[in-house]
């Protein structure tokens, strides 16, 4: 890899962390999406799970784990609070015991509807178009497939 040599004066620079960057601009992005979650009853994870589960009704606890990025510690919490607010169920899978379903209650398919206004909100303050914001998801996403490796 072909790396540019700079000083460790300028390397050290706050402003020229990309770790720094990433770290604040997810700061601002939960800020934003706050009061927009607050007005359908979720958490920030528990919107990311919603979205996983409109995609894919009845994953695994483990699917999900995998597709958020998240261990079981943190995600059992989650999704109890979720069946707790009647938006999720949870249920042994019957051909294998050590599988929990997770699925979505009607309550859970009708707030989906609710929810289908953030992501243009999102988008008009993000002040992107349609095709810059998707490729700056690819690339984020494709540095953290990098980073996972």
């Amino acid at each position: 890899m072909n790396t540019p040599h700079i000083s460790s004066d300028q390397a050290l620079r706050l402003d020229h962390q990309l770790c720094f960057a990433l770290y604040s601009a997810s700061l601002a992005m939960t800020k934003l999406y706050k009061p927009l979650l607050d007005e359908i009853g979720l958490t920030y994870p528990q919107y990311l799970a919603m979205l996983a589960l409109w995609e894919r009704d009845g994953a695994t606890v483990s699917e999900l784990g995998e597709r958020l990025h998240l261990d079981s510690g943190t995600l059992t919490p989650l999704l109890k609070r979720l069946e707790a607010a009647g938006l999720v169920t949870r249920l042994r899978d019957v051909q294998d015991e050590r599988r929990v379903l997770i699925r979505l209650t009607a309550a859970g398919r009708r707030l989906k509807t609710r929810a289908a206004r953030i992501p243009g909100c999102v988008l008009q303050a993000t002040q992107c178009g349609v095709s810059e914001a998707l490729a700056l998801t690819q690339q984020v996403q494709a540095l953290r497939d990098r980073l996972s490796a």
